[in-house]
């Protein structure tokens, strides 16, 4: 299966969504594809019991009224296919690919997950893994869980976890207590930001919110059981059921390293005025450009959209007005940055005998003895298991200042006919 459109969007999160729409607008063919079953990305997140929010409702129902929008859902990126062209693996389809004359990425960002001593029991997420976990089903009524790392990401899990019936004992931040409280002084600029933060925390009624903390130790017999916070010089225990612990986002960058794309020293794509990053017809915008949540993510899929498709970068008055907005919301993006910035006790490595590794069981002792990434994994399988670095690598980079390998195809596990299909070798008989 192969088939052209004018323009591709990686990501149906509130940026991808945007970026679908803008460009439909203008009359363009438009391929809006997913690793997800459904659209919205992890902000905007479906599941049973959890029907879109407003902002995903809009944009759904006007996405479904054009005719020169396809959307393929449960579609993931397994390599590019020379210049303007991408093989796709899909559930509905399998192996297909497709050529593009514009391509737009909005592949947002992932969980930066750190290790701890017992972070492999079972019990132990990331924060947003236990928002995806609950709107996907996952029953929590009644458990005790402790919510730890840094950044609003943990309020939201707070919110989705009480809703969902959870028990959450503590919610635990590695920043201080200082840069929290001016954050949210800050918020007094932002008054729906401040009724978002006041209606998912309740004023942290019931919880324990502890600041300049971090998980130490999960133990359990089996499961996780108890976790040991420390705060400072002092250890706490508390008994629990569960531990969702994320130290904020890490751009979603493989598909844009796999092309040539600039990227800063932050890890995140560089891109100009128009979302146009540094390689010829390829744009991006959300999270893949720098963590900045959804209202920016939203505006910046807007303007990649309007020039994706007209290829006009003359000022409007529309274009003013999404200018502005961007700019506002990057700012807003720079405080959260500042107020959440990893400290010291987050960013030292834990002992030498905790995995870092979970898919190859290789420790932190063991990569320690290593210069570099590319020599850790040649010497320890360190990120060759079956998410190719993407949590230790991320890991590693924090705690040892290395760079990760640039990313080699295929990005995810893919069908070996997909892959016979991309070379032209014929698929295998039945």
């Amino acid at each position: 299966m192969n088939q052209h459109f004018d323009i591709v969007v990686v990501g149906a999160g509130p940026a991808g969504l945007n970026a679908a729409q803008a460009a439909a607008r203008e009359g363009a063919t438009v391929a809006l594809l997913d690793d997800n079953p459904r659209a919205g990305g992890q902000i905007w997140r479906q599941g049973p019991g959890h029907s879109p929010q407003a902002p995903l409702q809009g944009l759904l129902a006007a996405l479904t009224t054009r005719t020169n929008i396809t959307l393929m859902p449960s579609t993931r990126v397994i390599a590019p296919m020379g210049p303007g062209g991408l093989l796709l693996e899909s559930a509905e389809h399998g192996g297909l690919s497709i050529t593009y004359d514009q391509l737009i990425l909005a592949t947002g960002a992932r969980e930066r997950l750190l290790p701890f001593t017992g972070w492999t029991l079972p019990g132990v997420t990331g924060a947003g893994a236990l928002q995806a976990l609950v709107k996907g089903g996952m029953p929590v009524r009644g458990e005790r869980i402790v919510i730890a790392g840094s950044g609003p990401l943990l309020i939201a899990a707070l919110a989705t976890a009480r809703a969902a019936g959870a028990q959450v004992v503590a919610l635990v931040e590695q920043a201080s207590a200082f840069e929290v409280a001016r954050f949210g002084i800050s918020l007094l600029g932002e008054p729906a930001k401040l009724r978002q933060a006041v209606a998912m925390t309740r004023g942290f009624a019931g919880v324990r919110y502890w600041t300049g903390s971090i998980v130490a130790q999960a133990d359990g017999d089996g499961c996780v059981e108890r976790v040991t916070i420390r705060r400072g010089q002092h250890a706490s225990t508390l008994d629990c059921d569960r531990i969702a612990c994320g130290y904020g986002l890490v751009p979603n960058i493989t598909l844009a390293q796999a092309l040539g794309c600039a990227i800063t020293e932050a890890g995140e794509i560089v891109v100009d005025g128009e979302q146009r990053t540094s390689v010829d017809g390829v744009l991006a915008a959300g999270e893949c450009t720098g963590v900045g949540g959804a209202e920016l993510a939203c505006v910046e899929g807007e303007i990649a959209g309007r020039f994706a498709s007209s290829g006009s970068a003359g000022p409007t008055s529309a274009s003013t007005t999404l200018d502005s907005q961007r700019a506002r919301w990057q700012r807003f993006g720079r405080r959260v940055e500042a107020a959440f910035a990893l400290q010291a006790a987050a960013r030292t490595p834990p002992d030498d005998a905790t995995l870092l590794c979970r898919c190859e069981d290789v420790s932190i002792g063991e990569v320690r003895a290593y210069p570099d990434w590319r020599e850790a994994k040649l010497h320890t399988r360190c990120g060759m298991g079956a998410c190719q670095g993407r949590i230790c690598g991320a890991a590693a980079g924090l705690y040892f200042g290395w760079n990760a390998a640039m990313p080699r195809p295929p990005f995810s596990p893919a069908q070996i006919g997909t892959l016979m299909a991309a070379s032209g070798e014929p698929p295998p008989a039945e």
